[in-house]
């Protein structure tokens, strides 16, 4: 199977990373906890590289080839992020994708810090046999999202930003008769309150 993962993220500069976390951290060490928290899910996904053989797509905000390459090695695929909402930027993703064409793709954020390779290998065993996967996370949103075909209405009249995000999609899901496996419910780091999820792991 050829199978996609693609990791969306920004360059780590001072005042436009994780930007709900400057008031409690300032530019700097918000920026910094940016850039740990995404080599830590490229180390997750460097980890399952060794066991399954998928290829590996930056989708990055901010900086430019060059800055990201320098940060993250040159030995994976980039690509900026197209404008619009979140919506609009994974559906564009996932189309690039399936036009290659791959059998499967997943994206993922670098919010979440208890996303391990073994989670990430089992979303793509599911693709195997389901239409959707999705991640939960505790704050209603979702931390990965799976599809072995492009489904734009997943990505259209979604509350972005909200509690409501997973619902909503499921329940779109559950219109267009997807099947859906859901993995275990995990954690994002967006906000202060969700800064011990981090240090749990790391100290800051």
């Amino acid at each position: 199977m050829r199978e996609r993962l693609i990791v969306f993220t920004r360059y780590p500069e001072p005042g436009k990373a994780k930007s709900r976390l400057i008031p409690a951290l300032g530019d700097e060490a918000a920026a910094d906890l940016h850039r740990r928290m995404t080599e830590h899910t490229l180390f997750q996904v460097k980890q399952l590289q060794q066991v399954h053989p998928l290829t590996v797509e930056v989708c990055f905000a901010g900086g430019d080839l060059t800055r990201m390459q320098t940060w993250l090695g040159p030995d994976l695929l980039y690509k900026p992020q197209n404008s619009g909402n979140l919506g609009d930027r994974m559906a564009q993703a996932f189309q690039s994708a399936f036009d290659e064409p791959v059998d499967a793709a997943i994206i993922i954020g670098t919010d979440c810090p208890d996303l391990t390779d073994t989670i990430l290998a089992q979303a793509f065993q599911q693709l195997q046999q389901t239409d959707l996967v999705l991640g939960p996370a505790t704050d209603g949103g979702y931390y990965l999202i799976g599809l072995r075909q492009f489904v734009p209405e997943l990505f259209e009249a979604i509350a972005w930003s909200t509690d409501q995000v997973c619902q909503q999609t499921l329940d779109i899901a559950d219109k267009l008769n997807l099947s859906v496996t859901s993995l275990p419910t995990l954690s994002d780091v967006d906000r202060p309150e969700d800064l011990p999820v981090w240090k749990r792991l790391h100290k800051l």
